[in-house]
């Protein structure tokens, strides 16, 4: 079975590096790049086409929200789990609307996100068979 292939977004170096030492350390997930915004993302997810996008929802410019929008109408078949400070209703009334996989807080990006992307990979795989 192929490893998840994910993108990390967040405008926080040292959250994008603590992500990328937690994930390479899972056999069956494969981080693919990492983005620092919104338009960069936007890039990224074209030219890397990941599995599954972990997207922080405040960016400066071009927020996670609208960036996951843009990024879902090119590639519906592409999985986004937001990862935020604050449970806010608002945010995840919208991640729904957009159809993501998921809201994870950042201060549960250990055990709690890699149970998520597991989840969500499994769902990909499921739906691709």
């Amino acid at each position: 079975m192929a490893p998840t292939r994910i993108l990390i977004v967040d405008d926080e170096r040292p959250i994008r590096r603590g992500l990328l030492l937690r994930l390479r350390a899972e056999p069956d997930i494969d981080v693919v790049g990492e983005a620092p915004d919104g338009l960069s993302a936007i890039d990224c997810a074209r030219r890397l086409k990941p599995d599954l996008i972990l997207m922080d929802v405040r960016m400066p410019g071009l927020d996670g929200l609208s960036a996951a929008a843009r990024i879902l109408a090119d590639d519906p078949g592409v999985r986004v789990i937001f990862l935020t400070m604050h449970d806010d209703a608002r945010v995840r009334a919208e991640a729904k609307r957009l159809g993501a996989a998921g809201v994870v807080g950042k201060q549960m990006i250990d055990e709690e996100l890699v149970a998520t992307i597991r989840t969500v990979a499994a769902n990909i795989r499921s739906a691709q068979e």
